[in-house]
């Protein structure tokens, strides 16, 4: 199993960009899909999750980027997505995927993108 995002890049503060995150492989299930993000010498912080709740999604972030940011995600393509306008300098970090996803023979595990680099500059 192998996650692979993208999307990342250089834009100016108050743009936007589109974070993109496909999962390949043998899954079974997704339970949640996540964002993280790891800025220079600080640790790495969650920005956003997506759950199956029942038959509909439960969508949590971070206080920094609520009303910002949005996750989404296309269970046939076992993909997930982070739309996020109105970025801040402080934006700036590389962010990595996260998938909590049913496997055979393994179960329910954690699996991480390799990171993609958000630089929000003028």
């Amino acid at each position: 199993v192998q996650l692979q995002a993208s999307g990342g890049g250089l834009v100016q503060p108050g743009g936007s960009l589109r974070l993109s995150c496909a999962a390949s492989g043998s899954i079974f299930g997704i339970e949640s899909m996540s964002w993280y993000r790891q800025a220079p010498g600080k640790q790495r912080e969650l920005v956003a999750t997506i759950t199956k709740s029942g038959d509909s999604y439960r969508t949590d972030y971070a206080d920094s980027v609520k009303g910002r940011f949005t996750i989404s995600r296309d269970n046939t393509k076992n993909t997930q997505y982070l739309q996020m306008n109105s970025l801040k300098p402080e934006d700036t970090a590389v962010y990595f995927c996260n998938a909590h996803l049913f496997t055979y023979p393994k179960g329910w595990s954690d699996y991480w993108g390799q990171g993609t680099l958000v630089t929000v500059s003028s």
